[in-house]
């Protein structure tokens, strides 16, 4: 079943809430949107969207310095063409991540010879030369080196991501790509505990529960990708339509309006106006213990 997408005249009317006004607070007290969009696979059309997605309300853009998924770049020439219209650094999240030398094609921000601490600074002033600012307002560890386990490596770079806390180059520290266990491991050993967690979201997996988990108990705000296309037996499932049809809502607002029920910051990356509209009115609406049970336990039944 496909629903009705909202008409030009019920977006312009609903402009003045499309601004992201919900917001979650991080353990120390920065103030995050409730969704953010996201700015990975969009290659040359990187500036474009992202303007669009700066008209549409979003105040919040996440980004990384790995020009093999992501363009900061462009990401910073959309910003600027924005700033230049009035908008104001401070009423932007900016968030944006280091990446390791696994994760990088040949177009590396940084010195592969240089010790890892060289690396993450390298790669952080880097970002802010393509933001035009002198701080990011996240900063996120793409990924633990081994898929199993913390590396010293990757406590290297976390101190160095730690230093960066203290001297004001970022307002938040996380970390992605992350299971229960190397969270676990880095809440323990971290001199300055994660504020952020970002994972690709699962529903056959409880919703990222175990992680989502250590979030609650770490006061950490659990970021959810991919949440659209990497559960699509969900978005299919007659039960979900039936939900989207009685609150007057698309598919993804359900979706997207579900995690935010969950404590949970989705991402979203459509490239689509009126969809980018749309995934902001999510905040709008509520639903019901019964809904929240049904989406939250369908895949595990």
């Amino acid at each position: 079943m496909k629903h009705k997408p909202l008409t030009t005249s019920e977006l312009n009317r609903n402009k003045s809430i499309m601004t992201s006004k919900a917001y979650l607070t991080t353990r120390n007290q920065v103030r995050v949107p409730a969704i953010m969009y996201g700015t990975a696979w969009k290659k040359e059309q990187t500036t474009r969207l992202v303007k669009l997605a700066l008209e549409a309300g979003f105040t919040a853009i996440d980004s990384a310095n790995q020009l093999k998924h992501y363009d900061e770049a462009l990401v910073g020439q959309a910003i600027s063409e924005f700033e230049s219209q009035g908008v104001k650094r401070q009423d932007l999240f900016l968030q944006t991540k280091f990446t390791s030398l696994n994760g990088q094609d040949h177009r590396l921000p940084y010195d592969p010879s240089q010790p890892l601490t060289v690396q993450v600074r390298q790669s952080m002033e880097s970002s802010l030369k393509h933001f035009n600012t002198d701080f990011v307002d996240s900063y996120i560890l793409h990924g633990p080196q081994a898929r199993y386990g913390l590396t010293a490596e990757d406590l290297e770079v976390w101190a160095t991501m730690e230093k960066l806390y203290d001297e004001g180059k970022t307002r938040v520290i996380g970390v992605s790509n992350v299971s229960f266990e190397q969270l676990s491991e880095l809440c323990a050993l971290a001199r300055v505990k994660p504020m952020m967690v970002q994972n690709r979201c699962y529903a056959v997996m409880g919703w990222d529960a175990e992680v989502r988990e250590i979030c609650r108990k770490e006061e950490i705000i659990y970021q959810g990708f991919s949440l659209l296309t990497a559960n699509t037996r969900v978005l299919s499932h007659p039960g979900v339509h039936d939900i989207a049809r009685r609150l007057k809502a698309t598919l993804p607002q359900v979706i997207f309006r579900f995690a935010m029920q969950l404590s949970m910051l989705p991402l979203t990356g459509t490239s689509n106006r009126q969809h980018m509209q749309e995934d902001l009115l999510a905040e709008q609406f509520e639903l019901t213990a019964q809904d929240m049970s049904f989406i939250e336990n369908l895949e595990l039944n």
